[in-house]
């Protein structure tokens, strides 16, 4: 047990790496070499189509991770789901050429959605391999899968970039032809790796069942899809597209910044989902767990705050920097709140507490969505910021007030103290000390003794987290 969950824990996050690693370089060589403008318009068109594309999957993707690694036939499920995808794909891409058809003189922005989607139409079609390939834990053949694409794309944009030809024009050839390679590299290591037939046969009952486990999670599939990009979607038509670039600039480290976060994720699903079958969890050890978490999340707050303006002015040429730096600390304020919530969606979703799960994210999109509308005119970028923030908490406070885990209730004691320590921490380091190697290591000093002034590491942690491992 312990062997295959370290194996797994480092191929996860392997190729997490991989990917966050070249989607760093492909995103900072778009920002750098487009204008605000131009990465505006492709931030906006990838943000509608990836939400609309979640929608489209109608939240059978997790249930599918469920079903598998709960022992039922995958070679059933992958092909219900291969057709879902299918039907679901090619009626929603047929709509947008109809679309281009009715309006043949369409500005940039429609031509820019229909060609980039394209090419997340082929990355649609590839997830039911890789949602299979996480249910039956193979997660060596998921980073195979994964990061194809995002290294032909960094791999092609470096070769464009030396020679000076970035363009809209030859992004969008790039972007389109790193999906297609994904979709077809990703078939090949499936059908070799794991041997089940990849068929396209229909099964009504099994489809309808499957349609029917999942219409809870299709509510939050289609709030959270909306939550994830609302706020970029309504900047860029309520602000400007240059507005947007700035923003999805502060929201693209963010992201970058709760690497760990994806790293842990995929692997709880089958996890919890073993062991709440078999009866509950040791609540000290799930309490441990997300202590730990806590401390991670809110050390990530650290480092991400005292490096950001030096270091983002330098690589953008002062384009980035500075002009975010509060959004980027209001945001990165989410990132506990983010593992937390994660923690209990996990446990919860492995209960199969559905209808739960969905009113927990109507709240946040409720109060992330009223929010954007309310504050992104009067304050712009940290509008966004402030709301995504509100939502999150509103999130949190909703999942602890109907958790039955009660020890875990204590969780939010430990993010307030992690949180508090890290801002104290940046507070202090930059009152100190000007040079930045000083800050950001006085920085780190600072944040850990605060965690131990305040008990939040311990030292018996190793011991038990070694313990917990083995079970």
């Amino acid at each position: 047990m312990k062997r295959k969950l370290v194996n797994n824990l480092s191929a996860n996050t392997l190729q997490l790496i991989i990917n966050q690693l070249f989607g760093l370089i492909i995103f900072y060589i778009l920002s750098t070499g487009l204008d605000k403008n131009s990465f505006g318009q492709i931030n906006l068109a990838l943000a509608l189509l990836l939400a609309i594309f979640n929608i489209l999957s109608f939240g059978i993707d997790q249930i599918v991770v469920r079903k598998v690694a709960s022992g039922e036939n995958p070679r059933l499920i992958l092909s219900v789901y291969i057709s879902h995808v299918l039907i679901t794909g090619i009626a929603f891409y047929g709509l947008l050429l109809f679309g281009r058809v009715l309006f043949p003189t369409a500005i940039n922005p429609y031509n820019l959605i229909l060609l980039i989607g394209a090419g997340k139409l082929m990355i649609y079609f590839s997830t039911p391999f890789k949602q299979v390939a996480i249910g039956l834990e193979r997660f060596r053949l998921l980073a195979y899968m994964s990061v194809v694409s995002n290294i032909a794309r960094a791999c092609s944009l470096i070769a464009l970039a030396l020679l000076h030809v970035i363009t809209l024009r030859s992004v969008i050839i790039v972007f389109i032809s790193g999906d297609v390679l994904e979709l077809a590299i990703g078939l090949y290591l499936f059908k070799q790796a794991i041997g089940l037939p990849v068929t396209i046969k229909w099964h009504k009952n099994s489809y309808r069942a499957l349609l029917k486990e999942s219409l809870p999670q299709l509510g939050v599939v289609i709030i959270t899809s909306a939550l994830a990009r609302f706020d970029w979607i309504f900047i860029g038509i309520a602000l400007s597209a240059i507005k947007l670039a700035e923003y999805s600039f502060a929201y693209k480290v963010f992201e970058l910044s709760t690497l760990p976060l994806l790293a842990i994720a995929p692997l709880l699903i089958p996890w919890f989902t073993r062991l709440f079958k078999n009866g509950e969890a040791p609540a000290t050890d799930l309490k441990l767990l997300a202590r730990i978490e806590m401390i991670i999340a809110a050390f990530t707050i650290v480092i991400l705050n005292i490096c950001w303006t030096p270091v983002i002015d330098r690589l953008t040429a002062g384009k980035y920097g500075a002009v975010n730096e509060r959004t980027l600390f209001i945001l990165s304020l989410c990132i506990p709140l983010l593992y937390l919530t994660n923690f209990l969606w996990t446990i919860n979703f492995a209960k199969g507490r559905l209808k739960m799960i969905f009113t927990a994210f109507v709240i946040t999109f409720s109060v992330n969505v009223m929010g954007d509308i309310v504050l992104i005119p009067i304050y712009k970028n940290e509008g966004a910021a402030i709301s995504y923030l509100a939502g999150y908490l509103a999130q949190t406070i909703f999942f602890l007030i109907r958790n039955d885990v009660k020890v875990l209730n204590k969780v939010f004691y430990n993010l307030l103290v992690c949180t508090g320590c890290a801002c104290l921490s940046i507070f202090l380091a930059k009152i100190l000390f000007a040079d930045i190697w000083l800050t950001a290591i006085s920085s780190v000093l600072f944040y850990v003794a605060l965690l131990f002034i305040t008990m939040q590491i311990r030292l018996g942690d190793w011991k038990d987290l070694r313990r917990m491992v083995e079970w």
